[in-house]
């Protein structure tokens, strides 16, 4: 009878569908890490980049220090006498120095002269204070300049005198220096080179060319 009142009952089956489903929710979590970890590398190597080609840019134009150019500016002409027979001249006349900076700081320069020379010799000068061209900007000093052949030696001043233009060159070195971030200073020297033409006829200004 003890046989006939036990009753078999069906074992229960393996819980190997949440093993399964724990196993699966575990590589997945494994997975996004990794893509985590894969985007957070990205990341961190498009920032890389970034910033090397930000600080190849800021080396080759920002950092890069190019040497200023001074120059002479427009010429107004007060007084202009010649004399071919003596041989002689002597003029008088306004004009601006410009010092032309082009570079991301300030150029601060020594004060200095501008000669003004007839084939070589000194025929007058005027001088440079000591300033500061802004960046990437010009700074302008109006000068008046007294020009006179006295001091001038043997020359063919007379036959340049007589053809009616009269040509006199200028030169002046500007010793300064270029102040970048306010951390790093370049040493830069600016030469002028100019050619003035003067026409004695009308007494005006025939011609002005810089190097």
């Amino acid at each position: 009878m003890a046989g006939k009142t036990q009753q078999d009952y069906p074992a229960a089956p393996a819980n190997h569908g949440y093993q399964r489903s724990d196993a699966e929710s575990l590589l997945s979590a494994d997975e996004l890490k990794r893509k985590k970890r894969i985007k957070l590398a990205m990341y961190v190597a498009i920032f890389i980049v970034f910033q090397i080609i930000v600080i190849t840019v800021i080396s080759l134009t920002v950092m890069k220090v190019k040497t200023p150019k001074v120059r002479l500016g427009n010429i107004n002409v007060q007084e202009l006498n010649s004399i071919p027979a003596t041989p002689s001249f002597d003029t008088k006349f306004t004009t601006q120095i410009s010092v032309k900076n082009t570079n991301w700081g300030p150029y601060k320069f020594d004060a200095s002269n501008v000669t003004f020379l007839y084939q070589g010799a000194t025929v007058g000068q005027v001088s440079i204070p000591k300033s500061k061209a802004g960046m990437l900007s010009t700074k302008k000093i109006t000068v008046e300049v007294s020009l006179s052949s006295s001091a001038l030696g043997s020359s063919n001043l007379g036959s340049e005198l007589t053809s009616g233009v009269l040509t006199l060159n200028s030169a002046a070195k500007l010793n300064g220096k270029v102040e970048l971030m306010l951390i790093m200073k370049k040493k830069k020297a600016s030469t002028m080179d100019c050619t003035i033409a003067f026409d004695l006829s009308s007494k005006t200004l025939k011609s002005l060319q810089c190097k």
